[in-house]
């Protein structure tokens, strides 16, 4: 799927994604997985329904991942249009492709989880939860820090 729109470009093609730049961006200049290791990143992508933002040099300016079943539930994550190209309606357009995407129909419920990006999300149907007491999380906040294991078996040196 590919989709234009004011000399930018969004496309699902995984060859094209830029993982040093998205690793870079999620590890340094992201609140919510600073420290994460490229291989986790190359991992989670391996593993998402993923969307690049491109200019109209064809360079990566953004990225989105989304977690799914294709069926009743999907998990919004990785969200970012780097600092350069915001304030442009670009993560605007990012939101309307990843919602009008056709895998994407007829699914029950959207999660995702902001800090700061409240008012972009509700333009889109994003709400509190309803009823936060249903749910509950396993939260490992300062996994990044100890994960060298896991970063070894998701790089191919760890054959368990």
């Amino acid at each position: 799927m590919q989709t234009e729109f004011g000399g930018y470009e969004i496309s699902n093609d995984r060859e094209r994604l830029d993982i040093d730049l998205i690793h870079r961006f999620l590890n340094q200049d992201s609140y919510w997985a600073r420290g994460i290791p490229r291989p986790v990143v190359a991992e989670s992508i391996r593993n998402s329904l993923c969307f690049g933002v491109y200019d109209g040099s064809g360079k990566q300016v953004g990225f989105a991942r989304v977690v799914t079943d294709h069926a009743v539930i999907a998990y919004l994550a990785d969200v970012f249009i780097v600092p350069e190209h915001r304030g442009r309606g670009v993560s605007k357009f990012l939101m309307g492709t990843i919602l009008a995407h056709p895998r994407l129909q007829g699914l029950r419920r959207w999660m995702l989880a902001t800090f700061d990006a409240h008012g972009l999300y509700q333009q889109f149907g994003y709400r509190p939860l309803a009823n936060p007491e249903y749910w509950m999380e396993i939260a490992d906040l300062d996994l990044y820090t100890r994960i060298e294991p896991r970063e070894r078996r998701l790089a191919g040196d760890d054959h368990e």
